[in-house]
C-alpha cells in the first residue's frame, strides 16, 4: 500500500480537451520519451485513456500546477498560465468558495453569482478604503479604492471600464463602483452630489433597461459617468455620456423579453390618482408592452420600483410639473403603439378611425391637432424640384411610420432626461480630476445578428485595442523598472479589423453611401461589401446567402444579416409628423424635437477637459442630417479618446450558465466569455515573458529550507536568493534578478515548490524513521522488561513448591510423634480418672452433711434479716410519697408556665434550630454515658472473671488441702476446711448474682439506649422537614429576587437602547451644527480675505508621578480613603479586614507622637520658665513670640484634625450600621458589624482620650505662658513696689496643678493600656511562634517519613513557597513606599509653590517694615493656615472680565500647564466662579457665564478636533463640572456623599438642571469625538499590527504572490501599514490610557473608552480577516492569538478588565481558534458549532471557505466538511451581514462621581494669570 501511495507521488497531472467541460485533468501513468505518439494517462475516475500526441495537430497537454496554488487570488500568481489553469481556479473559486471576484493581472474578473450577497455593505466599504489593492481579496471596491488613491497620487484621471455579456451584471459592477466613490468621496458640503450621482442609477434604469432572455435588468444602451471631483478629492459633480439606445425595444420585444421597465412601472401605478389623466390600464393591454407575452419578473414590484423612480426624479431637481410631462409622453407611447390602422380596398391607401380612442388619448396627452396627426399618419408628403405631392401609405408604411415616431419619440425623450441629470449634477465649482465609469455592453453573437450587434461589436474591438495596448505598456514599464532586459512580446493586434469597419470605404462608410441612393438597399450594400473587401482576412462571404457577411473579430467569427441595416442607420421620421409634434401646446414636447448639434451639446455637458491621445479624423462632408453610424463612429472616438488620456482599470463580467441558477458554472460558456474579453490575452501576455515575482524577501523566506546555513546567516538576503537560484536552476535565461524582485519564467514557482515539498518530505521522512526507531525501542525495552519479569516469578513458584515439600516431609514426622504421644496419654488418663471418681464420691457424702447442717442456721437469718427490712422499707415509702406528692403539685404549676412560653417559642423556626441542638447535644451525652457504662460494664466483667479465676484456684487449693488432711486423717482442720470451702461457695453465689445484676442493668441501658435513638430519629426527622420548609421559603425568595433581577436587566437594557437613541439624536444634532458652523465660516471667508494662520502645536501633557493640587496638607486622607474602603468593600469583608483599622490606628499613633513632641515643647517651656525664675530677663522675645503663635495653630490644627476624624468615625459607623440593617438576616454579617463596631468604639475611645489630653496640653500651656508673664510682671513689681501676690495668681497656680495632675493621671492610664497593648501583642506573638514550631515539627516529622528524593522535591517546593511569600511581602512594601513616595513628592511640589510665593511677599514686607527677622518657617505656617482658615470656596469677578475670564480658563489653556495641579483645574474654577454668581443672586451673570463657557469649549474642540489630549483633556473637565453642579446643586440625592462643609457650599438661588442636560449633551458629543480622534489614530495600525506583523518570530509562511507585489498598486511611502507592530499598538492604547487618567478622567469613562477602541480593534481585524485570503492561515490563527492574549494582558495590567473590553475580543478570538482547530471529522463540525458562538454562520463559512493552506502537507477544508457546517447552524438566527460594523458604539454613560476635594483649599497657580479673580 505504501509503495502504491509512494508511486502515485510521482505522477504527472495534466490537463487534457474534453467536448463537454472544456478541460479534464487527468495524470500521466508511464514516462513519455520524445517521439512517442501515445500519451498513457489516467483520468480522475481512475480510467485509463491513451491520448494521441503529434507534433502540430495535438500538441503536448497542458502541465496542471501544485494543489497550494489551486484558488489563488490572482490568476497571474499560477506557477503554468495556460486556459485550463486559469478556468480550473476560477471554477474552484466560484463553486466551493463562492468567490465571484479574481484577479488577471490588471483585470477584475466578476462571475455573476445570480444570487444577493451581503458583501457590499458600508462595511465593507470602509474596509477596502485605504488599502492597497491585493492586499484584501478582489473586490469591486478595491477596483475602484485603487481609481481614486492613483488620482490622487498620480495627479491623473481615471476610468474604470466594466464590459461583459448581456447578464454577466456589468449594471451592478458600475452602480456598486459609484457607491464607492459617493461614500469615500463625499461632498464637504450640503449639496449632496454623491447623493444625486446615485440618484441617477434608478433613473437610467428605468428607461435604459429591459428584460432580455439572458438578463432581467439588461441595459440596452451604453453610458460612461464621469464623476467629477474638487482639489481636496471630494465630489462635486458628475456627466453621463450615453451610445447606442436600443430604439426597436420600444416597438417590438422577443418572447420572454419585455419593453423598457419605465412602461411597465407606469401601467402597475395607474391607480394613483395623479395618473387618472393618462387613461391607462395594465400592461397586458397595450401592444408595446405585450409582445414578449409575460410582463412580469420574477421578484420585482413595478409599482415600488416606480416610486423610487419618481423619488430619484425629485432628488435630480426635476419639477414635479416635468415629471407629470414625461409620464405624459411615455403613457402617449403606448397609447400610439395600439392605434389601429385600417387598410383600404385597393391596398395602397389606409385610415384610421375617427372612433379611436387611442388616438385621441395620444393627441391629448402631447397637445398636438387630432385632425392633423390621424392625416399625416396615413399619408407622407414628397417634395421635389418643383412641386411637393401628398402621397397616400399602405397599411404596413403606415405601421412602420407609426413605430418609428414612437421610437424617435422615446429617443429624444431618453436625450432629454440625460440632459437635465447631467444639468442638475454640474457644478460651478473648480474641477479637479475625474474618474469615470464605462458601463458598456461586451461582445454579443446570436444566431440573428443586426445592426445593433454590428456596432457593439465594433467598440468591443476598440476597447480590446485599447485594453491590449494597456496592458503591453504596464508589462514593459515593469520591466523598466526593475531593469530587467525587454524583449519584444508579439501580442494580437486588431488595428487590421477596425480598418475593416471605419476606415475609408469600410463597412460604415459604404453604408452611409448606400443610405444617400435614394432606392439603396440591403442587397446592393451586401454585394458592394463582398467587392470591395473580399480579399481581407477578417471579411468573409457565407457559402450559403447573398445578404449576410462575416467578419473575423478577436473573440469570435461572427455573421451579420444584412436585413434592415439602411433603415436602422437611416433612422427615418417623417418631417411632417415631427413639424405636428413641435407645434404642441405642451413646452416641454416642444423642446423634445427642438434640433440640436450633437457635438456642440456633447461637448458643452462635458466640463472636464481631456486632452485626446491622437487626433480626430475628419468626418466627410454630409448632410445636415447624420446617420446612426457616423454618429456612433463620432461618439466612440470621443469616448476612446477620453480613455486614452485617463488610467484604465478593467473590470471584466463573466456569465457562469445561461440558465440564471445560482452558483452554477459552465465551463464552455466561461471559456467563451474568457476569450472574448481578453482575460486569456492578459495571460498569454504576462506568460510569453516573467509571469511570476518574487519579492527578495519573500523568496528568502519561502525557499530557505533550500539553502546552506552560511547563505541562511548571511546578512545578504538578496545574494543568498542568487546563490540559491544559481545552484537550483541551470537554465539562466528561465529567472532574472530585478532591483527588488526576482522575475520567473512560467513553470519555475512549480519547480522550486516541487523542490521545497521533497526537501521537506525528506526532512519528515527523517523524523518519522527517528520516531519509529525510538518507538521500536521503547517496545524492546517494554518487552524485555516483562520477559525479566515472567522469569523471576517462575524461579520465585519453583523454590516456594520444593520449600512447600519439604515443609511437608517435617510436619509428617511431627504428626506421628505427636499421634504416639497421645495414645500413651489417654490410657494413663483413663486409669487416672477412675481414682479421682472413686474419691470424688467419698468426700462429696461427707461434705453433703455438713452443708445441710449449715443451710439451716443460714436459712433463719434470712428470714430475721426480710422482716426488719421490710418494715423499714414501709416506713420510707410514706414518707417518699408524700414528698412526690408535694413536688408534682408544685412541678405541675411551673410545667403549665413553661407550657405557655414553650408554645410562643414554637412558632419560631429558631426554636426549632436550638431543639435540635440540644437534642444533638443530649444524644451525643447519652452516647458518651452509654460509651461509660460499657466501658464500666467490661472492667467489670474483667474483675469478675479474675474473681472467678482466684476462687477457682482457691478451690482447688483447699480441696488439695483437704486431700492432704484426710490423707492425715485430722478431723479438727477437716472441719476448718469445709468452714473455709462453704465461705468460698457463698462468695461465688455472690458473684453470680453480682453478674446476674449487671446483666439486668446492661439490658436496661440498652433498652434506654434504643429508646434515645428512636427519639433522636423522630427529631432528625422534624429537622429535616423544617430544613425542607425553610429551603422551600429561601427558593421563594429567590425566585422572586430573580424576577426582581430579570425585570432589571429588561429596564436596564431598554434604558440602554434609550440612551443610545438619544446620543444618536445628540450625535446628529452636532453633525448638523458642525455644518452651520462651516457654512458660517464660508459667509466669514467670503466677507474678509483669508490668512495664513498656523495652528498651535501640540504638547503632550508632562508625565509626572503625581497630578494632584496644591491643598492645605490636612492628614486625613488615610482615614478618609478608609471609610471608602469600607464603602466599596462592603460590611462583610471590611468587618473583618484588619488593613482597614490599621490605617486608624497608625492614624493615633501619629496623633500620640504628636502629643508628645507638644509634651516636650512643654517641659522645655517649664525649663525656660524656670530659668527666667532664677534670672531676671528681659520680657518675650519676638523669637518666643513666634513660637507661642505656632504651638497655638499647631494646637487649633490638631483640634481640627481630632474633630475631622471623630466625624469620619461615626460617618463610617453610621453607614456600617445602615447596611447591616439590610441584611440583619445573616449571622455572619451581624458578628462581623459588632467585631467592627467595637474596634470602631475603640478607636473613637482613644481619639477621645487624646483630644481631653490636647485640651489639657493646650491648657497647661497657656496656664503656663500666663504664669510666666504673671511671675516677669510680678519681679517687675517687686521690683518697683515689692507688694505682695494676690489670690487670682494662687488660685492659678493651684488649677495648673489639678491639670498637670490629670495629665499625669492621663499618662499613667495611657502607660498602663500601653503595657496591656504590648502584653497582649506579646502573648499573641508567643501563640503564633507556637503555632509556627507545631507546624516546623509538622514538616519536619513528614520530611522524614519520605524517601530522599521526595525530601529533596519537598524542601524545593517549601523554599519556592516561602520565597514567593516573601516576594509578595515585597511587593507590598514597595507598593506602599512608592505610594508615600508620590505623597511626599507631591507635598513638595505643594510646599515649593508656597514657599516661594510666601518669600516673595516676606521680603517686601521685610523691606517696607524694616524690621527685625523672625523665624521664616513659622511665619509661613502661620499664613498659609490663616488663609485656608478664611477662604469660603468662591471665586469673584467682575462683568468685565468675563471674557478674559474664559480666553484664559478655556481658550488659551493647555493641558500640559495644569499638569502639576488638581485634575479637572478649570472646572473647578468655573464652578467657584458659578457659585459667587448665585451667592449674589445675579441671574444673568450665571447665564452669561455657563452659555460663554459651553460655546467657548466648543470652539476649542472644533479647533483641535485631532487632538486626543485637548479633546481627553475637556471631556474631563466638561464631567466634572457637570458633576459639581449636581454635587452642589442641594438636591438630596447628589448629597448623601458631601461633607458638612460641602453642604454649606451648595447654591442657594438658583436650579441649573437644564444647564446641567446641556452640559451632559456636550460630554456626549466631546465623548464620541474622542472616539473618533482614538479610532483614526489607532484605525491604521490594527490590521498591520493584529494580522501581519510577526509577534511570534519565524511562525508566518509566504505564498507566491500575483498582482498584489506589482509596484504600480502599491504606495512608495515606506511608512505604511506594515511597520506597526502589536507593540506599538499597545503603547498606544497605554498613552491613551495615561492621558486620560492624567486628566482626571472618570475610571468609568476610561474603561467605556477602552471597551469601545476594542470593538474597533476587533471589527477592524475581524473584517480583514473574512477580506483576506492570504491570512486565513493556521499560522495567522496562532498570531492572532498570541496577540489577542497580550491585549488581554494589557487590560489586566491597567486594571481595566472589568470595563468589558476583553468581551469584545471574543468573536476575534473564536476565529483564530477557528483557523487551529482540525476541521476533518463530524466531532471537529460539532467542535466547532460549539466553540465558535459569537461568529455568525456566513462568518463561520467564510473563514473556513478562505482558509489557505502554506504548504501541501496542510489540507483545505473540504466542501462536504463546509455543507456540514452550514447544515448544523440552520437553526441559528444571525444577522445575514458577513461583515462587523466598524462604526458600532455602545451607549455611553457618566456614573455621578462626587468629588472629595474641600473647595476652600483649591489653590491657582500663577501661570493661569488669574489675578482678576478675588477669592470670597
Amino acid at each position: 500500500m505504501r509503495a502504491e501511495q509512494r508511486k502515485r507521488l510521482t505522477f504527472t497531472r495534466v490537463w487534457i480537451p474534453d467536448p463537454e467541460d472544456v478541460w479534464k485533468a487527468a495524470e500521466i501513468t508511464r514516462d513519455y520519451k520524445e517521439g512517442e505518439s501515445v500519451l498513457h494517462l489516467k483520468l480522475e475516475d481512475e480510467t485509463p485513456l491513451e491520448y494521441p500526441v503529434g507534433q502540430k495537430s495535438n500538441p503536448l497537454p497542458f502541465l496542471r500546477n501544485p494543489d497550494i496554488l489551486v484558488g489563488e487570488n490572482d490568476l497571474t500568481a499560477l506557477s503554468y498560465l495556460h486556459e485550463p489553469a486559469v478556468l480550473h481556479n476560477l471554477r474552484v473559486r466560484f463553486l466551493e468558495s463562492n468567490n465571484i471576484y479574481t484577479y488577471c493581472g490588471i483585470v477584475l474578473v466578476a462571475i455573476n453569482p445570480y444570487e444577493q450577497l451581503q458583501i457590499y455593505g458600508e462595511e465593507v466599504i470602509n474596509a477596502y478604503t485605504g488599502q492597497n489593492m491585493g492586499d484584501m481579496d478582489p473586490h469591486i471596491f478595491a477596483v475602484a479604492e485603487e481609481a481614486y488613491k492613483q488620482m490622487a497620487r498620480d495627479e491623473r484621471n481615471q476610468s474604470i471600464i466594466v464590459s461583459g455579456e448581456s447578464g454577466a451584471g456589468k449594471t451592478v459592477s458600475a452602480k456598486y463602483a459609484m457607491r464607492f466613490f459617493a461614500t469615500v468621496g463625499g461632498s464637504a458640503n450640503d449639496t449632496n452630489v454623491e447623493e444625486k450621482v446615485l440618484a441617477s442609477s434608478p433613473i437610467m434604469e428605468a428607461i435604459g433597461n429591459a428584460k432580455t432572455t439572458r438578463n432581467d435588468n439588461s441595459s440596452r444602451f451604453g453610458k460612461y459617468i464621469q464623476i467629477v471631483f474638487s482639489r481636496h478629492y471630494h465630489i462635486i459633480g458628475a456627466n453621463m455620456r450615453t451610445y447606442l439606445l436600443e430604439k426597436s425595444r420600444v416597438v417590438f420585444q422577443a418572447e420572454d423579453e419585455r419593453n423598457y421597465h419605465i412602461f411597465y412601472q407606469l401601467c402597475a401605478s395607474s391607480t394613483l390618482p395623479e395618473f387618472n389623466d393618462l387613461s391607462l390600464t395594465s400592461a397586458e393591454d397595450f401592444t408595446y408592452t405585450s409582445l414578449g407575452e409575460n410582463i412580469f419578473i420574477e421578484g420585482v414590484n413595478d409599482a415600488e420600483d416606480f416610486q423610487k423612480t419618481r423619488e430619484a426624479f425629485t432628488l435630480l431637481g426635476i419639477k414635479d410639473s416635468s415629471q407629470s410631462s414625461i409620464f405624459k409622453v411615455i403613457a402617449s407611447i403606448l397609447h400610439l403603439g395600439n392605434v389601429q390602422i385600417c387598410s383600404e380596398r385597393d391596398g395602397e391607401s389606409c385610415r384610421i378611425s375617427r372612433d379611436d380612442l387611442h388616438l385621441k388619448h395620444f393627441c391629448r396627452l402631447l397637445g398636438v391637432e387630432l385632425q392633423q396627426m390621424e392625416h399625416w399618419l396615413c399619408h407622407r408628403k414628397l417634395v421635389t424640384a418643383s412641386e411637393t405631392y401628398v402621397k397616400n401609405m399602405s397599411s404596413k408604411q403606415a405601421a412602420n411610420a407609426r413605430d418609428a415616431l414612437a421610437k424617435h419619440i422615446y429617443a429624444r425623450m431618453f436625450d432629454w432626461i440625460v440632459e437635465h441629470i447631467n444639468k442638475s449634477l454640474q457644478t460651478s465649482s473648480k474641477q479637479h480630476s475625474f474618474i469615470g465609469v464605462l458601463d458598456i455592453y461586451g461582445f454579443e453573437t446570436f444566431e440573428v445578428n443586426s445592426f445593433e450587434q454590428f456596432c457593439i461589436n465594433y467598440a468591443n474591438e476598440k476597447l480590446q485595442q485599447q485594453f491590449n495596448s494597456h496592458v503591453f505598456k504596464l508589462e514593459q514599464e515593469e520591466y523598466m523598472k526593475e531593469q530587467i532586459p525587454w524583449t519584444l512580446i508579439d501580442f494580437y493586434d486588431n488595428q487590421p479589423c477596425i480598418d475593416l469597419i471605419e476606415a475609408r470605404l469600410g463597412i460604415l462608410d459604404l453604408l452611409d453611401e448606400e443610405c444617400k441612393v435614394p432606392k439603396g438597399t440591403d442587397q446592393n450594400w451586401a454585394q458592394k461589401l463582398y467587392k470591395q473587401h473580399s480579399s481581407s482576412v477578417h471579411f468573409q462571404k457565407p457559402r450559403m446567402s447573398n445578404i449576410s457577411f462575416i467578419i473575423n473579430h478577436f473573440a469570435d467569427k461572427v455573421e451579420y444579416h444584412c436585413e434592415g441595416f439602411l433603415e436602422k442607420n437611416r433612422d427615418t421620421v417623417y418631417e411632417e409628423q415631427i413639424n405636428i409634434l413641435k407645434a404642441s401646446q405642451f413646452q416641454l414636447v416642444a423642446d423634445l424635437f427642438h434640433e440640436k448639434d450633437d457635438v456642440t451639446s456633447s461637448s458643452k455637458t462635458s466640463r472636464v477637459n481631456v486632452r485626446p491621445a491622437k487626433s480626430l479624423p475628419k468626418a466627410p462632408n454630409k448632410e445636415h442630417r447624420k446617420t446612426v453610424g457616423l454618429q456612433f463612429r463620432s461618439s466612440l472616438h470621443l469616448l476612446m479618446e477620453t480613455l486614452n488620456a485617463t488610467t484604465p482599470h478593467y473590470v471584466r463580467c463573466i456569465k457562469p450558465n445561461d440558465l440564471k441558477e445560482a452558483f452554477s458554472f459552465d465551463s464552455s460558456r466561461a471559456v467563451q466569455q474568457l476569450r472574448a474579453c481578453g482575460v486569456l490575452e492578459t495571460i498569454r501576455i504576462s506568460a510569453a515573458g516573467y509571469p511570476s515575482r518574487w519579492t527578495y524577501p519573500d523568496f528568502f523566506s519561502r525557499y530557505r529550507v533550500l539553502m546552506k546555513k552560511s547563505d541562511i546567516t548571511s546578512a545578504d538576503k538578496k545574494l543568498a536568493c542568487k546563490n540559491l537560484l544559481e545552484t537550483l536552476v541551470k537554465d539562466s535565461d528561465m529567472f532574472q534578478f530585478g532591483k527588488t524582485k526576482i522575475f520567473f519564467r512560467a513553470g519555475q514557482v512549480a519547480y522550486l515548490e516541487k523542490l521545497r515539498a521533497d526537501k521537506f518530505r525528506a526532512a519528515c521522512i527523517k523524523i518519522q524513521k527517528t520516531v519509529r526507531g525510538w518507538l521500536q525501542r521503547v517496545r524492546y525495552r517494554k518487552i524485555r522488561k516483562s520477559a525479566v519479569t515472567l522469569q523471576r516469578y517462575g524461579r520465585g513458584y519453583l523454590a516456594r513448591r520444593f520449600a512447600e515439600q519439604l515443609r511437608l516431609t517435617r510436619a509428617a514426622l511431627v504428626c506421628q510423634k505427636q499421634y504416639r504421644m497421645v495414645q500413651t496419654r489417654r490410657a494413663y488418663l483413663r486409669v487416672r480418672q477412675a481414682v479421682i471418681t472413686i474419691q470424688a464420691f467419698t468426700r462429696g457424702m461427707f461434705t453433703r452433711r455438713i452443708y445441710q447442717e449449715f443451710l439451716l442456721h443460714h436459712k433463719a437469718m434470712i428470714i430475721q434479716r426480710s422482716v426488719r427490712g421490710w418494715l423499714q422499707r414501709r416506713k420510707f415509702r410514706r414518707a417518699r410519697d408524700a414528698a412526690v406528692t408535694i413536688q408534682c403539685a408544685y412541678r405541675r404549676l411551673r410545667a403549665k408556665r413553661q407550657l405557655k412560653q414553650l408554645k410562643i417559642e414554637a412558632r419560631s423556626a429558631e426554636h426549632l434550630k436550638k431543639l435540635n441542638t440540644g437534642m444533638e447535644n443530649k444524644i451525643v451525652q447519652l452516647q458518651r454515658k452509654m460509651d461509660d457504662q460499657s466501658k464500666e460494664l467490661r472492667h467489670q466483667n474483667e474483675q469478675l472473671v479474675v474473681t472467678n479465676s482466684s476462687l477457682g484456684s482457691e478451690v482447688t487449693k483447699l480441696q488439695k488441702q483437704l486431700e492432704h488432711l484426710r490423707s492425715r486423717r485430722d478431723e479438727g482442720q477437716l472441719t476448718s476446711l469445709q468452714d473455709e470451702l462453704q465461705t468460698a461457695r457463698e462468695e461465688l453465689r455472690e458473684a453470680k448474682k453480682l453478674q446476674e445484676e449487671h446483666g439486668s442493668e446492661k439490658l436496661r441501658l440498652q433498652q434506654r439506649v434504643e429508646e434515645l435513638e428512636r427519639e433522636n430519629c423522630l427529631l432528625k426527622s422534624e429537622k429535616e422537614e423544617m430544613n425542607q420548609k425553610l429551603l422551600q421559603h429561601s427558593k421563594s425568595l429567590e425566585e422572586d429576587d430573580s424576577s426582581v433581577s430579570q425585570r432589571e436587566v429588561s429596564l436596564q437594557s431598554e434604558l440602554d437602547a434609550e440612551r443610545q437613541r438619544y446620543q444618536n439624536l445628540l450625535k446628529e444634532f452636532s453633525r448638523l451644527e458642525q455644518r452651520y458652523d462651516n457654512l458660517k465660516e464660508e459667509v466669514s471667508l467670503s466677507k474678509f480675505h483669508p490668512g495664513h494662520r498656523r495652528n498651535p502645536s501640540n504638547q503632550s501633557s508632562l508625565e509626572s508621578d503625581s497630578n494632584y493640587p496644591s491643598i492645605s496638607t490636612s492628614e486625613v486622607g488615610d482615614t478618609e480613603d478608609s471609610i471608602q474602603l469600607v464603602e466599596e468593600m462592603g460590611v462583610e469583608k471590611a468587618a473583618m479586614d484588619i488593613s482597614l483599622f490599621m490605617k486608624l490606628q497608625k492614624r493615633v499613633r501619629e496623633l500620640e507622637q504628636e502629643r508628645k513632641r507638644l509634651q516636650a515643647n512643654v517641659d522645655k517651656m517649664e525649663e525656660l520658665a524656670k530659668r527666667r525664675d532664677s534670672e531676671v530677663k528681659s520680657p518675650t522675645s519676638e523669637q518666643e513670640t513666634a513660637d507661642l503663635a505656632y504651638n497655638s495653630l499647631k494646637r487649633q490644627e490638631l483640634e481640627s484634625e481630632n474633630k475631622k476624624l471623630k466625624n469620619d468615625l461615626n460617618e463610617l459607623r453610621k453607614t456600617v450600621a445602615e447596611r447591616v440593617s439590610q441584611n440583619s438576616s445573616s449571622n455572619e454579617q451581624q458578628d462581623g458589624y459588632n467585631v467592627l463596631l467595637s474596634q470602631l468604639k475603640s478607636a473613637s475611645e482613644e481619639l477621645e482620650a487624646r483630644k481631653e489630653e490636647v485640651l489639657i496640653l493646650r491648657t497647661q500651656i497657656v496656664s503656663a505662658a500666663a504664669q510666666r508673664q504673671d511671675k516677669n510682671d510680678h519681679i517687675q513689681d517687686e521690683n518697683n513696689s515689692k507688694e505682695p501676690i494676690d489670690e487670682e495668681e494662687a488660685l492659678k497656680a493651684y488649677h495648673g496643678l489639678c491639670e498637670s495632675k490629670k495629665l499625669l493621671e492621663a499618662q499613667l492610664q495611657s502607660q498602663s493600656r500601653q503595657h496591656k497593648d504590648e502584653l497582649e501583642a506579646l502573648h499573641t506573638q508567643i501563640e503564633l511562634l507556637k503555632d509556627d514550631i507545631e507546624k516546623k515539627q509538622e514538616i519536619l516529622n513528614y520530611t522524614m517519613s519520605l524517601s530522599p528524593e521526595a525530601q529533596v522535591e519537598y524542601s524545593v517546593q517549601q523554599e519556592i513557597t516561602r520565597l514567593t511569600n516573601d516576594n509578595l511581602d515585597l511587593k507590598e512594601l514597595v507598593e506602599k513606599l512608592e505610594k508615600n513616595e508620590r505623597k511626599l513628592k507631591k507635598q513638595l511640589r505643594i510646599y515649593m509653590k508656597k514657599v516661594q510665593e510666601l518669600e516673595v511677599s516676606q521680603a517686601a514686607a521685610a523691606a517696607a517694615s524694616q524690621t527685625g527677622r523672625s523665624n521664616p518657617e513659622l511665619s509661613r505656617q502661620v499664613t498659609v493656615q490663616r488663609k485656608e482658615k478664611d477662604f469660603e470656596g468662591m471665586l469673584e469677578y467682575s462683568k468685565e472680565d468675563e471674557g478674559l475670564l474664559v480666553k484664559s480658563l478655556i481658550a488659551d489653556i493647555r493641558p500640559n500647564t495644569v499638569s502639576a495641579t488638581v485634575p479637572c483645574l478649570p472646572a473647578y474654577i468655573l464652578f467657584m466662579c458659578i457659585r459667587h454668581a448665585d451667592y449674589i443672586n445675579d441671574d444673568q451673570k450665571v447665564a452669561s457665564l455657563l452659555t460663554s463657557t459651553i460655546n467657548a469649549i466648543k470652539k476649542v474642540l472644533k479647533k483641535n478636533n485631532d487632538d486626543f489630549e485637548m479633546t481627553s483633556f475637556w471631556l474631563a473637565n466638561t464631567s466634572r463640572l457637570l458633576h459639581c453642579l449636581k454635587q452642589y446643586s442641594g438636591d438630596e440625592v447628589f448629597m448623601t456623599q458631601n461633607t458638612t462643609k460641602q453642604n454649606e457650599h451648595c447654591l442657594k438661588n438658583f436650579d441649573l438642571a437644564e444647564y446641567r442636560q446641556v452640559l451632559s449633551d456636550l460630554s456626549i458629543q466631546i465623548y464620541q469625538q474622542l472616539i473618533k480622534v482614538a479610532e483614526s489614530i489607532i484605525q491604521p495600525m490594527i490590521v498591520s499590527a493584529m494580522l501581519e506583523s510577526e509577534s511570534i518570530p519565524s511562525l508566518a509562511g509566504v505564498k507566491p504572490m500575483g498582482y498584489r507585489n506589482r509596484s504600480s498598486s502599491m504606495d512608495n511611502d515606506g511608512s505604511g501599514p506594515s511597520s506597526y507592530t502589536l507593540e506599538a499598538l499597545i503603547r498606544q492604547l497605554g498613552q491613551f490610557h495615561a492621558v486620560m487618567r492624567d486628566h482626571g478622567l472618570d475610571p468609568e469613562i476610561v474603561g467605556q473608552v477602552v471597551r469601545q477602541l476594542f470593538n474597533c480593534i476587533n471589527a477592524v481585524t475581524l473584517n480583514n480577516l473574512l477580506l483576506r485570503k492570504d491570512v486565513c492561515s493556521w499560522s495567522t490563527g496562532m498570531q492572532l492569538r498570541y496577540n489577542t492574549s497580550q491585549m488581554e494582558e494589557w487590560l489586566r495590567g491597567n486594571n481595566l478588565y472589568q470595563s468589558k473590553a476583553a468581551a469584545t475580543l471574543e468573536p476575534i478570538i473564536q476565529a483564530a481558534q477557528l483557523l487551529q482547530v482540525k476541521k476533518k471529522t463530524t466531532q471537529d463540525a460539532e467542535a466547532i458549532c460549539s466553540l465558535c458562538s459569537s461568529l455568525t454562520t456566513q462568518q463561520i463559512v467564510k473563514i473556513l471557505n478562505l482558509y489557505t493552506p502554506l504548504n501541501e502537507f496542510e489540507e483545505r477544508v473540504t466542501v462536504s466538511f463546509i455543507r456540514n457546517i452550514q447544515n448544523r447552524l440552520q437553526e441559528r438566527n444571525d444577522p445575514p451581514q458577513l461583515l462587523l460594523d466598524t462604526k458600532q458604539t455602545f451607549p455611553v454613560l457618566f456614573p455621578y462621581t462626587p468629588s472629595a476635594l474641600s473647595l476652600e483649599t483649591l489653590h491657582i497657580p500663577a501661570s493661569l494669570n488669574l489675578d482678576f479673580l478675588i477669592r470670597v
